[in-house]
């Protein structure tokens, strides 16, 4: 039998040779480093990798940069890409996402509190930043620093823009800080060892405080409230009203719950109450629904005393008959606690008053009310009676709404 013919060893195929268009589509799978890693491997390679458009995806995730940006800077991708990254390069993995946050936020500020967009101020610098940790010998974690290379907090103004609460005999607004300004007010005391405040309220002296460490039983850049224990013999003795994990979450979460209309707009100003939409009741042509907020500053864990305010909206459907008008005589309530306590309270009217509603009309108060438990909910009932049937009465429900106080621990110091 012959023996097969030879066969010509076949040549290695080199990157040269590889045609460029699948090359630029392999490529832009890569993320910027590898991007950049490429342009270390050969010629061929780093004139692919400083393809322009290859840079124009990753300027879009990490940067937010906009095509009339690229216009108006007058640069390629790639350069605003190396440019942007050489100031902002340590805050990669936060950037687009509070900068998205903080974009919304002032557009939803220009439509509906316009005056609040002037008290906001302008990015602080990367040295400002340094110089502070420099202060209060702490470092600041990286997202709090990438909010604040976008603005830099507020002006001490009122409305604050991290909400109000009213009530008849209580205002609080709470602003957002300047670096300054929460730079002074750090504290190294006991039961607030490293804490940096975030939020202050001119009315109240309420601040919200970010933990830049983990001590005194707090986990590092844990978000709270403060609250004095009024129980206890030491004046270091606090409880902290847990209000995020992390300046990320703290920050994007509010803006989130402005932006969807989660929180009302009253007066000019975001109002932080919370409303659950399953907490509606309509009875014939009337709409009872029902927000909530619970008030730190007027709580207190020892001894048990959680303060909570409601918002109650009632509203005529524009499509009643105008005979369907009628006014508000009184109120039932049934009040349970944790523990499954019941308080039941009737009388005249609400908040003294006795509104009257008609088709399209809409009667909204606000009112309070305190349990000895972390929790607890109530609900009821208006009774209305008819201004053209004077001799008819009728119920109206209002909705079971809860109301829960948020997570808590007690400082170890």
């Amino acid at each position: 039998m012959a023996a097969p013919p030879a066969t010509e060893p076949s040549s290695a195929l080199s990157l040269e040779q590889l045609p460029t268009d699948p090359l630029l589509l392999i490529l832009s799978f890569l993320d910027y480093r590898d991007l950049v890693s490429c342009c270390y491997l050969n010629q061929r390679l780093n004139q692919l990798s400083s393809h322009d458009p290859l840079w124009k995806r990753h300027c879009k995730k990490y940067w937010l940069i906009s095509e009339e940006e690229k216009s108006r800077r007058n640069q390629s991708w790639k350069a605003i890409f190396t440019s942007t990254y050489s100031d902002l390069g340590r805050y990669i993995h936060y950037y687009a996402t509070l900068k998205k946050a903080w974009d919304d936020l002032e557009k939803y500020l220009g439509q509906w509190c316009p005056r609040m967009i002037s008290s906001l101020k302008e990015s602080a610098r990367e040295e400002d930043l340094d110089a502070v940790e420099e202060q209060i010998r702490c470092k600041l974690p990286d997202d709090y620093r990438c909010s604040f290379r976008i603005h830099n907090g507020q002006k001490l103004v009122v409305p604050g823009l991290m909400g109000s609460m009213a009530l008849s005999n209580h205002y609080r607004s709470e602003d957002l800080l300047d670096i300054d300004t929460a730079a002074g007010g750090f504290q190294q005391r006991l039961g607030l060892k490293q804490c940096l405040p975030l939020t202050f309220c001119i009315h109240t002296g309420l601040s919200q405080y970010m933990a830049l460490e983990s001590v005194e039983g707090r986990n590092k850049y844990e978000i709270f409230y403060q609250c004095p224990d009024r129980m206890a013999r030491k004046p270091s003795a606090i409880v902290m009203f847990i209000t995020g994990t992390s300046y990320l979450e703290w920050f994007t979460s509010y803006v989130h719950e402005v932006v969807t209309g989660g929180y009302p707009i009253i007066r000019d100003q975001i109002f932080r109450y919370v409303h659950d939409k399953k907490c509606v009741a309509t009875t014939e042509d009337i709409t009872v629904s029902v927000s909530t907020s619970f008030l730190p500053e007027l709580s207190s864990v020892h001894p048990p005393h959680y303060f909570f305010t409601y918002r109650i909206r009632i509203e005529m459907s524009k499509d009643a008959l105008p005979e369907k008008t009628c006014q508000l005589d009184s109120r039932y309530w049934r009040i349970t606690n944790a523990k499954g306590d019941v308080e039941e309270v009737q009388g005249p009217g609400v908040v003294g008053e006795f509104p009257v509603i008609g088709p399209g009309k809409v009667y909204e108060y606000t009112s309070c009310t305190t349990f000895s438990t972390t929790s607890g909910y109530m609900e009821g009932y208006y009774t209305f009676h008819c201004l053209y049937y004077k001799d008819r009465f009728f119920n109206v429900k209002i909705p079971r709404f809860h109301m829960v106080c948020p997570t808590f621990k007690v400082s170890t110091a």
